[in-house]
């Protein structure tokens, strides 16, 4: 019930669906005749998902959540919990002195060779370039590279990275870190990535983006992946606080002051985009800022590169033009050691933030 202050807006939502229409969507991963012999089985296995929907059965297992949660008694996904728990070490080690450094590189394209296209990306190629760079051409050895290839969201089996559903919009405290809007087993939204990638990047001490140019953005899989680390930026670490997915509780704790933690904080980043024909330099400045505002901290003017890679010319040459271009594969091992001194910085306390202990008169 909403209170004085707060006003809970409803209306949008579609009616749930039907047995049929619920139905036909649940037989349409089973379309294969392969499955024909196990249609009675499948069958009742489609019972079960009929309750679990009606029911709203989101997490199958859950558990009391223990202490440490303002109200331990409230129960939480196991899964969650266990996501949790990871970032939590994760943390840890990350601070700990005697863990070697670490830099997550992200291949943000959703092509590879695995899949339609039938060929890997450049993307994946310069990364492979700046993964190199950071483990030799350094001259700084102990540095673990983690290289994250988003394109697995198009050639893997049922692997995900479901949508944002923009729980920051209704209050910043129903946005929870990390995510627990999935695994929603009711509505079969399973197979989520997120929970390992926001593992890696909290283990990491640099992070590396390297992107293409779709259409004057990011790639699609990229876009999920930042729409998702907005839990990063100023998410709930306590879901027992919000009741789970509570709106006008949120709301309340929201209004009566909320500190917008910032959970990746103090991590260098580096960027690499590249595109054939515009756009560049407009995607560049969005990743930049983007980092920027989740409070990581640019390597320099040399590890935020754009570049094209054969303007105006043919797709069907375009790996060619790569191999031609050693310029632009220097520049890119150049953003990689820009990014090692950083992560260097990062790890001794050093890395300059002039504005770090400023108060934001407007957090958000």
């Amino acid at each position: 019930m909403d209170s004085p202050r707060v006003q809970v807006r409803k209306g949008q939502a579609p009616d749930m669906m039907d047995r049929e229409a619920f139905g036909r969507q649940f037989r349409h991963r089973f379309f294969d005749p392969a499955f024909d012999r196990e249609r009675e089985a499948l069958g009742r296995i489609e019972v079960i998902a009929w309750e679990a929907y009606q029911q709203g059965r989101k997490s199958g297992r859950a558990r009391a959540a223990g202490p440490g949660f303002a109200d331990p008694k409230f129960e939480l996904s196991e899964e969650w919990l266990a996501t949790r728990a990871r970032l939590a070490a994760a943390q840890k080690r990350w601070g700990e002195a005697a863990t070697p450094s670490r830099v997550l590189v992200v291949a943000g394209a959703s092509r590879n060779d695995g899949t339609c296209p039938g060929e890997m990306s450049k993307t994946w190629r310069l990364a492979q370039v700046a993964r190199e760079a950071l483990a030799g051409d350094s001259g700084q050895g102990g540095i673990d590279v983690d290289v994250l290839d988003l394109s697995h969201l198009a050639s893997d089996y049922a692997h995900h990275i479901h949508p944002c559903k923009g729980c920051v919009s209704t209050a910043m405290p129903l946005c929870h870190w990390p995510c627990s809007c999935y695994p929603n087993h009711a509505l079969g939204q399973t197979g989520d990535w997120m929970g390992e990638i926001y593992e890696r990047w909290v283990a990491a001490h640099g992070v590396l983006v390297v992107t293409p140019v779709y259409w004057y953005q990011v790639a699609s899989p990229l876009k999920l992946m930042m729409d998702r680390l907005v839990c990063a930026d100023g998410g709930n670490p306590d879901p027992t606080r919000t009741g789970g997915k509570d709106p006008a509780k949120a709301k309340e704790i929201e209004l009566a002051g909320w500190p917008y933690p910032k959970h990746l904080a103090g991590r260098a980043y580096g960027v690499v985009v590249h595109g054939d024909v515009a756009g560049i330099e407009g995607v560049r400045r969005a990743l930049c800022d983007w980092l920027d505002w989740m409070g990581l901290v640019d390597a320099g003017a040399q590890a935020r590169l754009d570049r094209f890679i054969g303007y105006y010319a043919p797709y069907a040459t375009s790996h060619d033009t790569l191999d031609a271009d050693i310029a632009v594969q220097e520049e890119v091992r150049n953003v990689a050691r820009a990014l090692v001194q950083a992560v260097g910085e990062v790890r001794k306390g050093t890395l300059s933030r002039p504005d770090a202990k400023l108060k934001a008169p407007r957090p958000k």
